[in-house]
Formats: C-alpha cells, sequence, structure tokens
C-alpha cells in the first residue's frame, strides 16, 4: 500500500510514499500528512471469522491487509508488546456498565493511558528501521499530557533514537507529568515550556517543517520524525481497538454481525475518532461517531455549524487537560478524505492564515454523516464521574465527557461503546473532588488517589505510587522561542 498527501504535492516530494518512508518523515506538502491510497475493507465474513481471534492475532490480521512494507517479524514482535499490559489476553477490556453502554478501556498499558496502545508497537517498529538502517532518528513529540509519557516509555534507551518531549507547564496533570520529568533513558529529554499544548504543537509542527532545522541535523547524521498523531504509524494502530469492540460485542452477543453501534470519543487532537472514522469507512456498522469536547469545544462547533474558528479563543483549562487544545490536527485528514486534496489546502490554509474556516452546507452536511458533536462542563463532567461512581464504576474526567453524548442517543437503542482513554489514577484530585461532591476542595494526588482507593475499594497502579518517590530528572522550563536551541544542546552530546 502507498500514501498519499492532504494538501497535494508540491514537486519536492514523492506524489506516494511507503509506510515506512511516512512514518520516517510525517509531514507531507506544504505542510500536511499523509493518508493510505485506499482502505482494505472488512466484510460481515472477516467479523465472524475474527471472533475467536486474541487481539494480537487480530492486529497481525489487519495489519497483513495493509499490505505495510515492514518485515512481519518485525511486526509480530511489535504486537507481542501488548504482553507487557495487565492482561496479555486481553491487553483491551470491553466492559459493560449498563444494557446499552459499554466501555473501551484503552488505559491498560504501562503509562495507563490509551496511547500506549498505539505507542508501543510504532515505537518499536521506527526504532528497527532505525536500527537496520544504521541510521539516528531524533522524534519529537509535544503532549497534552498522555503522548508524552507514553513516547519517552517506548523510545527508552532505545538504539538509533534520541526523543525530544515538549510538554506545557502546567497544561497537565501532576501525574502525568510526573510520568515524564522523572523517566530514565539517556537518549531522552523532556522540556517544558511557557504557554499551552497548541504553543507546543505548534513548535514541534514548526520544527518538522522547517528545512533549515533538518539541515543542521543532517550535519549531525540525524533524521528527524515525529510521535504525535500527525504520523500515521500511530494511527494504523488506533484503528484496530475499534474495530476489535465491535467484535467483541458480536461475539458476547450483545449485537449481531450487521447491527449498528454508536461510538463515542473524548477527542482533543481527533486522532482516536479519525481511527473510529476509518474502521466505519473500512466496513465496521458505525451509525455515528459521538465527538465529546470539554469547555474548548472547537470540535463540536465544527460538526454542529460547519465552522471551525479560533480567532477570538483563549484556550481555557479545565479538568480534562488532555483535550484542551484549539488546532486537533487529525481533522485534516477527514477533511481530505471527503473534500480532495485541493480543498483541503484551501481550508487548512485559511485556519494557519486567518484562524478561520466555514465548509459550505454540502461539506457540513457530509461531516455529520459520520459524526455528532457535544461539549461537557467541568461541573458536568465531575456530575458524570458521582453518577457512575455510585454505580462502582470509576471514571476519568475525559471518559466521562462521553457520558453527555451517551446520555442524549440512549433512547435510539442502540449500543454504544465510550472509549476510556486514561486511568482514574492520573487525574485522582479532579476525581475525588467528584466522588466527594466537594468541587471546590483542592486535594494532593496521593491524598487523592489513597483516598479514593478508600472509598471505592480501586487499586492504584505500583507505577503510579512510584512516582512520588522516584527523582526527578528533567527540569527544564524554557520560553518557545528558545526551543530549537535547547534541543542542539541535547544534541551536542551526541
Amino acid at each position: 500500500m502507498y500514501f498519499i498527501q492532504t494538501r497535494g504535492n508540491d514537486g519536492k516530494k514523492q506524489l506516494k510514499t511507503t509506510f515506512s518512508e511516512a512514518i520516517k518523515s510525517p509531514i507531507a506538502s506544504f505542510g500536511g500528512l499523509y493518508v493510505p491510497e485506499f482502505l482494505p475493507q472488512l466484510d460481515k465474513k472477516f467479523i465472524d471469522e475474527s471472533v475467536d481471534l486474541s487481539y494480537k492475532e487480530l492486529c497481525l490480521k489487519i495489519l497483513d491487509l495493509f499490505e505495510l512494507d515492514i518485515d512481519k517479524d518485525i511486526i509480530k514482535q511489535a504486537i507481542s508488546l501488548y504482553d507487557n499490559f495487565d492482561d496479555k489476553d486481553n491487553p483491551v477490556p470491553l466492559k459493560k456498565i449498563e444494557d446499552m453502554l459499554f466501555i473501551n478501556e484503552l488505559y491498560h498499558g504501562p503509562t495507563r493511558a490509551f496511547k500506549d496502545m498505539a505507542l508501543q508497537p510504532f515505537g518499536y517498529i521506527l526504532s528497527q528501521i532505525a536500527k537496520n538502517e544504521q541510521k539516528t532518528y531524533l522524534i519529537l513529540a509535544a503532549t497534552s499530557g498522555d503522548t508524552g509519557p507514553a513516547t519517552l516509555n517506548s523510545f527508552a534507551n532505545k538504539e538509533n533514537i534520541k526523543v525530544v518531549c515538549i510538554y506545557p507547564e502546567g497544561g497537565t496533570s501532576d501525574v502525568q507529568k510526573l510520568q515524564m520529568v522523572t523517566q530514565k533513558g539517556d537518549n531522552l529529554k523532556v522540556i517544558g515550556i511557557k504557554g499551552n499544548f497548541d504553543d507546543a504543537q505548534n513548535a514541534l509542527k514548526s520544527l518538522l517543517a522547517s528545512e533549515s532545522f533538518q539541515h543542521e541535523l543532517g550535519k549531525k547524521d540525524m533524521n528527524l520524525s515525529a510521535a504525535n498523531s500527525v504520523n500515521f504509524g500511530r494511527i494504523i494502530f488506533q484503528i484496530i481497538y475499534h474495530i476489535n469492540s465491535y467484535i467483541q460485542l458480536v461475539k458476547n452477543k450483545e449485537i449481531k454481525n450487521g447491527d449498528e453501534i454508536y461510538i463515542a470519543v473524548p477527542s482533543g487532537n481527533f486522532g482516536d475518532a479519525l481511527g473510529a472514522y476509518y474502521a466505519k469507512k473500512m466496513g465496521i456498522q458505525i451509525r455515528k461517531i459521538l465527538i465529546s469536547a470539554n469547555s474548548n469545544n472547537v470540535l463540536s462547533e465544527l460538526i454542529n455549524t460547519g465552522v471551525y474558528d479560533i480567532r477570538d479563543k483563549t484556550l481555557i483549562k479545565t479538568i480534562s487537560p488532555a483535550m484542551d487544545i484549539l488546532i486537533s490536527s487529525n481533522v485534516e485528514r477527514v477533511l481530505y478524505d471527503k473534500f480532495g486534496a485541493k480543498r483541503c489546502k484551501e481550508l487548512m490554509d485559511d485556519l494557519n492564515k486567518k484562524r478561520y474556516y466555514k465548509l459550505t452546507k454540502d461539506e457540513h452536511t457530509a461531516l455529520q454523516k459520520d459524526f455528532r458533536g457535544y461539549f461537557c462542563s467541568d461541573s458536568e463532567t465531575k456530575h458524570y464521574i458521582s453518577e457512575y461512581s455510585v454505580k462502582n464504576y470509576l471514571m476519568d474526567p475525559h471518559t466521562a465527557t462521553c457520558i453527555k453524548a451517551y446520555d442524549d442517543i440512549k433512547c435510539s437503542r442502540r449500543k454504544t461503546v465510550i472509549c476510556s482513554t486514561a486511568e482514574w489514577t492520573k487525574f485522582a484530585p479532579a476525581v475525588m473532588n467528584a466522588i466527594s461532591c466537594e468541587y471546590n476542595k483542592k486535594f494532593t494526588d496521593i491524598d487523592a488517589l489513597e483516598n479514593i482507593s478508600e472509598i471505592m475499594n480501586a487499586n492504584i497502579p505500583s507505577s503510579v505510587i512510584n512516582l512520588f518517590k522516584a527523582e526527578i530528572i528533567h527540569k527544564t522550563v524554557i520560553d518557545k522561542k528558545d526551543l530549537q536551541e535547547e534541543i542542539f544542546k541535547f544534541l551536542e552530546n551526541y
């Protein structure tokens, strides 16, 4: 399979490229992204034949349909990393919460967030490519909280790999920050910047698109790549767990093969939502993808009004910080898929230059064919956490935003699968506020963890508890304008 570009071709890059080339250099012509030339199709027979497969077997079966130019032994080794999750036989459990509601628990990996589902295998594949080519790669990652820990964990001490992780100082939970700043690995550098996630992401995209930056890296015999979901190496693994959730519903006789379901996603950078969209296009019977936003509700506004407008918006810090984003990168891949490269480039150029674009009436209708948008305030989010804790289910603030969407459509009598993107332990103070109904009380992370564990008889993974005793290794916090200089300081040792 070949990969093509969302904004057309600038004459400098090849018209089509392989998967391995697309994941090594994820930014395409005109600052666009890579997408598969076509998507493999899954019919009812595929579902029936997959109900008894393990998750790893399903991964291999689906990846084989993409005809990737990666050695199959490398793919098998990458997939085997799911053995390090809580349950190697069921790394992504689908929990039935109510008759019509299921939670796809994507957080059972080493950093307790859904990013492990993609970054564990992706990290291995990219590391092996670098090793086999005998080239050194600088991997950049900008994080709103979960990509950073998962990237650092995946690439720590890997040969031929250096990682720079950029996070917004004050823009993550304490546990997320501790996961980054205590991460050991001589090949890792964690940098806090004064600003928000959009500042971090824009800095990353600027460096990825900078010919002068890449030229300077070239002098050090170093190549540039990225671990954010701008890289399709992440997205391809995010498609699979949506397919798996449908298959599990069929296997457990919750639905019949061919029945439609809803998938609800707490969406920040739109990668999870994109994975569901691609699964739908591949043939999985998804009625709609329900996009939940927090008070930074640009995505719900786009879906509901056809307008992406951040001209007068200021990023709002919420209790669901991984969704505190104004520019969601993966929306671009949907725009390309629906409207083509020329129109996609027009829209993205307008967003970059004017911080605004507006879909035509027909384009808006096309978007709403697959998506429905919601936004959930912090007070509503805490209410939903409290409501379901009484039912003896703990959810983090990102997952909880999806309950509002579920409440809206549950009368349809179609099953709903919510993507739970992080374990509650990463946001314990907000969860404690909710279940204690003391919404404004300040809890430290460790006090909140211990209180919730006692109240709910909930397990706290040792990997989380140990963070509070770990040495702080990465202490750098800078202005974003100094980022390139700081990166080259780090690389001076190599």
